[in-house]
């Protein structure tokens, strides 16, 4: 019963057979080899986009902050949630890599709203050169609270972007999990939308370490390149990350693990209505965040289960406390039927 991130689980054989396929012989390095631009390829297929850059990197906060710094100037600002990743759990890496620029938050929640955008935006270029000319919008696609936002919703946030001419960066770690909830593509849930920059995740979905940035305005693809060398998250033996990504886009792989992890936690939901819990986020992918009495959550995790808390674990057994479960590909619907199970008998 393990539910503490999507991070922890194991990797599906189809990439582990990929990586050893991708360990015969020789290649160029630092994307050279054929692999990779096969990967290039396959990808611009799938975004529907023959003209964009793609380029791999290790790590979420990686593909992030190089985004970001392609998007905005030391002097500028990034519009984003005030539980962004970027926010909350990159160690000001975004601000680091852009030589000084700062993010102005937006709203109070998660899900940033058009009309809190807007005001955010508004609220920058007042005071000449004493504050931050306005730079890039950041949405977080699913959101760090588990939300999914609606294809009207991004809709609304690029459209406000597009009013002031602001480039729109997508922060899509759990990308496939959000496409696949709303049933679009990757071309519909990107640039079809006006976004400039997508992060089309896969290290939350079951592979080993690899995110791609896929680049639909040509005029910042060089820029990338020079400051991921820059930043020393160029691989040198480039084809380990495109063999993961390979298999990923080999048969749909992404979509199939998205829709494992979506399948368990719809199937955690169901078996939690009238459980005697508070279920917060009223949209979901792969995420759960929900109240219960300490007591409970004390009980259901000595039964076994592993998920994180948002409070201590100290304090009244009745007080009402969040807890988080991630739901990933690899789990069994035996592992979410006993957690439910634990739940009920516990509260």
């Amino acid at each position: 019963m393990f539910f503490a991130s999507d991070n922890s689980g194991s990797v599906p054989q189809q990439v582990l057979e990929s990586l050893a396929r991708a360990n015969e012989g020789y290649a160029m390095g630092y994307g050279g080899d054929a692999l990779s631009q096969q990967v290039t390829d396959k990808i611009r297929t799938l975004f529907e986009a023959p003209e964009a850059a793609v380029h791999l990197v290790p790590t979420g906060t990686a593909a992030n902050v190089l985004s970001l710094a392609c998007l905005c100037p030391p002097y500028a600002t990034v519009f984003c949630s005030p539980v962004a990743h970027i926010h909350e759990d990159e160690c000001n890496a975004p601000e680091f890599f852009t030589g000084g620029a700062k993010l102005t938050l937006v709203g109070d929640a998660d899900r940033m709203s058009p009309e809190a955008l807007r005001a955010a935006i508004e609220n920058e270029e007042t005071r000449g050169v004493h504050g931050p000319k306005r730079g890039p919008v950041s949405i977080t696609q699913v959101t760090e609270r588990g939300n999914v936002y609606s294809m009207d919703e991004l809709r609304a946030l690029t459209a406000v972007a597009r009013d002031y001419g602001l480039p729109v960066h997508l922060d899509g770690a759990r990308f496939s999990n959000a496409a696949v909830k709303l049933g679009v593509t990757p071309a519909e849930m990107s640039w079809k939308i006006g976004v400039d920059i997508c992060v089309f995740g896969g290290t939350k979905n079951g592979l080993m370490g690899v995110e791609a940035v896929v680049i639909f305005d040509a005029d910042k693809a060089a820029e990338f390149e020079y400051r991921r060398k820059r930043g020393a998250l160029l691989f040198s033996k480039h084809r380990y990350l495109a063999a993961q990504m390979d298999a990923y886009l080999t048969d749909n792989l992404w979509h199939d693990l998205a829709s494992r992890a979506n399948a368990r936690c719809d199937q955690a939901l169901q078996g939690l209505k009238g459980a005697g819990v508070t279920v917060l986020n009223d949209t979901h992918a792969n995420m759960i965040f929900f109240e219960m009495p300490r007591a409970a959550h004390r009980a259901v995790q000595e039964a076994g289960a592993v998920y994180h808390l948002w409070g201590s674990p100290e304090g009244p057994d009745n007080e009402a406390v969040m807890g988080r479960l991630v739901f990933d590909w690899s789990l069994e619907p035996e592992a979410v039927s006993a957690f439910v199970a634990a739940v009920r008998a516990a509260v």
